[in-house]
């Protein structure tokens, strides 16, 4: 066994082995070796292999323990689609907030709300040149030089850097195109003491959004045209805002994890603007859907919702995960 095995380049005896727990046919494997130039029989007695290799058969006995769990999830989305909600996202106006936290949080439901923002000071005083105009001279941390490693979102330490916030307009209203420049969340920019002031000009609709010190609750988000977010799932419940510039969203139900290949905690391993099937065949069963949210527009990402965002403009956003109900934001608590 030892001698085939090692007729397969390490790489795709762990894809082999990834694929056989995940439930993908032996034959469907086979296939994509051949596809890829492997010859017949390297491809055949490869499968065979890893199929039979000790780790690969206990993980194969505990996915169909899962299985139960699997078959529950697959019925969902068969729901899913019978509904018809996998081809369409809802945009709304006028939307309630009782409306918006029974028919949309509590359903698990993704919406576009096109006109809950109106009149939220954020729309104009958080435009790029506002933001500059205030803080220029405020150092901001941010992430940098993410194009020069393909893990700055599962290892971000290494992108950090501080510059002036009115540096860092200036090069995303200059610079053109990039995913390289970004404040995000994990930056924090709103906890800092001279940057407080900006949560003046928030809103906290009663019955949807609960006003707290609690850090991460409000989260500042501004990048360039062409920023990048991979695939990912967030633990709660989110209301994002786009105030400047407009972001596409590519979003598949939480209950549609299992053919997402999850990996590192909440990140996917599959690129939803360019899926490659054959590597990740079960991504084929996932429903996607796509939008892009504009200036003064809202989106509800229920809980556990995976999502991929790409910044279409200049974007200034921001989201909200402290909701205003009992016990507060649901939790999707990993193990």
């Amino acid at each position: 066994m030892g001698d085939v095995v090692s007729d397969l380049a390490p790489e795709w005896r762990a894809w082999l082995a990834e694929n056989l727990v995940l439930g993908v046919e032996p034959e469907t494997l086979e296939r994509t070796l051949l596809q890829a130039g492997i010859a017949p029989e390297h491809a055949r007695s490869g499968v065979a292999s890893v199929l039979q290799h000790p780790a690969v058969e206990q993980g194969r006995r505990r996915a169909e323990g899962h299985g139960r769990l699997r078959a529950l999830l697959d019925a969902r989305g068969a729901l899913h689609r019978q509904s018809g909600w996998h081809q369409r996202l809802e945009r709304r106006r006028g939307v309630s907030p009782r409306e918006l936290m029974e028919r949309y949080y509590l359903a698990h439901r993704p919406v576009i709300l096109e006109d809950f923002m109106d009149g939220w000071p954020v729309l104009e005083r958080w435009r790029p040149e506002a933001l500059a105009q205030r803080f220029g001279d405020v150092e901001v941390e941010v992430m940098a030089d993410r194009e020069s490693r393909a893990d700055h979102d599962l290892e971000p330490d290494a992108c950090r850097t501080v510059m002036r916030f009115g540096e860092f307009i200036r090069r995303l209203l200059e610079g053109g195109p990039s995913n390289d420049l970004y404040l995000t969340a994990r930056n924090f920019a709103l906890e800092r003491q001279e940057l407080r002031a900006l949560l003046e000009d928030v809103r906290y609709p009663p019955g949807v959004l609960r006003q707290t010190d609690l850090v991460g609750a409000v989260k500042l988000w501004v990048g360039p045209e062409g920023t990048r977010t991979a695939l990912h799932h967030d633990l709660g419940t989110v209301l994002f805002g786009q105030l400047h510039g407009r972001k596409r969203f590519r979003l598949i139900p939480s209950f549609q994890t299992h053919h997402l290949y999850s990996h590192r905690s909440v990140w996917s391993q599959v690129d939803a603007d360019a899926p490659d099937l054959e590597r990740f065949p079960a991504y084929r069963e996932a429903d996607v859907l796509e939008a892009v949210v504009g200036p003064g527009e809202m989106l509800l990402i229920p809980a556990g919702w995976w999502h991929q965002v790409l910044s279409l403009d200049v974007s200034v956003s921001v989201t909200f995960q402290e909701f205003d109900v009992p016990g507060g934001n649901t939790w999707w608590r990993l193990r």
